[in-house]
């Protein structure tokens, strides 16, 4: 947020950018997601080794997700750019792990407070699903160099 400020962009610009970066990405995420669920569902070997816990965090995600772009409706309504302001401040005290970050989002819409909320439990369920793996890959040095499907013989 300094950063910005101290270029001199505007409250409603930054909020602009946001909501662009947002949208686009979020809806390639939706895209994906959309991709992934219905592979899950509808082929049958994947769906056999789909658990219960998979499920519900894909669902959880997507229910995150549409929540997120429901924002940029919800923030297009307002475009000061204080809410966005106060979302911004409220992520730097949960990342700096200070005590007072729900004093920013207590005047926030419900539909913000829903998808903070959504995405905030995320962490909660996802150690449970496959979803941890996402740790694992990412600490490994061959991540980035592994072939996309790996066939294992019999």
């Amino acid at each position: 947020m300094a950063v910005w400020d101290a270029l001199g962009v505007s409250h409603s610009f930054k909020q602009a950018v946001a909501m662009t970066a947002g949208g686009v990405m979020g809806t390639m995420c939706l895209a994906g997601l959309l991709i992934l669920l219905h592979r899950r569902l509808t082929n049958a070997r994947v769906s056999a080794v789909t658990r219960a816990g998979d499920k519900v965090l894909l669902l959880w995600l997507l229910v995150t997700l549409l929540l997120g772009l429901s924002t940029i409706f919800e923030s297009a309504s307002h475009m000061d750019g204080h809410m966005m302001v106060l979302l911004m401040t409220w992520a730097q005290h949960i990342v700096t792990l200070r005590g007072d970050a729900a004093s920013f989002v207590a005047e926030a819409p419900l539909l913000f407070k829903a998808h903070l909320f959504m995405g905030m439990s995320l962490f909660v369920i996802f150690p449970f699903t496959r979803l941890v793996h996402v740790w694992s890959g990412f600490a490994s040095v061959g991540y980035l160099g592994r072939a996309w499907q790996l066939v294992r013989s019999r």
